[in-house]
């Protein structure tokens, strides 16, 4: 009696052998875990962060008419932003989004001992060091305003509050977890998958009784277990190295995980595109980098996308990276559920859908 052959010996003898082979890849090892450590550390180090655009809330009472106000609208060093109610700004400088609140009123003109105006910023110890970097420009805002004068045009008072600190490692991490798995993942897969179709290895996989489902889901297995391991490498180090935040410890780290298969399951079905479309393995690293590149650089990866123009920051809402990197930021600091991410999630699973039913169309197994 002919025994009958076992799918699931098949699966995993391939996953198997896959992760082994993604273990003893020095090139795989380094990009995942060694490079974006280098980046964590370098930039993780930094004491504060160096943006230079300041956004400060308006505060409902704040004198708006007054040329104080417009100065400092007009500067360029300040985006002045005024919130719908004051919980919601609140909860903005809580969680680090602005540096803080401020309130311009005027003073009693028959007091001459007075300047004509009092500016009032409230703030937290997470932007102490931005704060420390606007007295100046408040004070060159009213030298400006006094002219010839020289007299002082602003009182500050400063009213500063204590929280959760928001560290430059809590910006910089998420952004390097989804820099490690972008550019180790589409390589990995579009390799792996260029050369065993042009070694012919495919296409006897294709003549054994292993289904097709099987070896896919074998060699995206094993890519998909050391990735995650690689994320969890870098965040308990960049925990415990760096003080990078979890809020919720453990239920945190399983929402980042979740949240890194999803764009896994993205990044892999874009590594099967490539490897299809390409004649040459020399092609490969060519369109990734046209993939990744744009990503890297104005997605939020190194720098918030706040720094760019607006027409930029609306052309940037359409890449997986950018809501990945805001959605991993919002899990980790501010303590936020898959509920709370629903946009995010949704974004990538639209791009799941058309990436994946672009490979089933065009992947080649000969």
């Amino acid at each position: 009696m002919q025994k009958k052959y076992s799918q699931w010996r098949a699966l995993s003898a391939m996953a198997k052998a896959s992760f082994k082979a993604i273990m003893k890849s020095p090139q795989t090892l380094f990009f995942s875990i060694l490079f974006p450590l280098i980046f964590v550390f370098i930039f993780g180090s930094f004491r504060d962060n160096g943006f230079t655009v300041y956004t400060l809330g308006v505060s409902p009472g704040c004198d708006t008419s007054n040329p104080l106000y417009s100065t400092m609208a007009n500067s360029g060093y300040v985006k002045l932003q005024q919130f719908p109610d004051t919980a919601n700004m609140r909860g903005e400088m809580e969680k680090g989004n602005i540096a803080g609140i401020v309130n311009i009123s005027k003073n009693d003109v028959a007091d001459s001992s007075k300047p004509p105006y009092t500016i009032t910023v409230k703030h937290t110890n997470a932007t102490d060091g931005q704060i420390q970097r606007l007295l100046p420009f408040f004070q060159n805002v009213s030298y400006k305003l006094a002219g010839a004068k020289g007299l002082a045009v602003i009182d500050m008072n400063s009213q500063r509050y204590t929280i959760r600190p928001y560290k430059q490692i809590d910006f910089v991490l998420p952004g390097q977890i989804g820099f490690s798995l972008l550019f180790s993942t589409l390589f990995g897969i579009a390799f792996t998958f260029f050369t065993m179709r042009e070694q012919l290895i495919l296409k006897r996989f294709y003549a054994t009784p292993v289904r097709r489902i099987n070896i896919l889901l074998g060699v995206g297995s094993s890519r998909l277990a050391f990735q995650l391991l690689s994320v969890i490498v870098l965040i308990l180090i960049g925990h415990f190295f760096l003080g990078f935040t979890l809020v919720h410890g453990f239920i945190t780290i399983l929402n980042m995980l979740f949240l890194s298969i999803i764009l896994l399951f993205l990044l892999m079905g874009i590594g099967l595109i490539f490897s299809s479309i390409v004649k040459s393995d020399s092609t490969i690293p060519l369109l990734i980098n046209i993939f990744c590149l744009p990503q890297i650089l104005v997605a939020g990866t190194f720098f918030p996308i706040e720094v760019f123009p607006k027409w930029l920051q609306s052309m940037v809402q359409v890449l997986p990276l950018t809501h990945f990197n805001s959605a991993m930021r919002k899990i980790a600091f501010e303590g936020a559920g898959l509920t709370d991410i629903w946009l995010p999630i949704l974004v990538l699973l639209a791009w799941i859908t058309i990436v994946y039913a672009i490979a089933v169309k065009i992947f080649k197994w000969e």
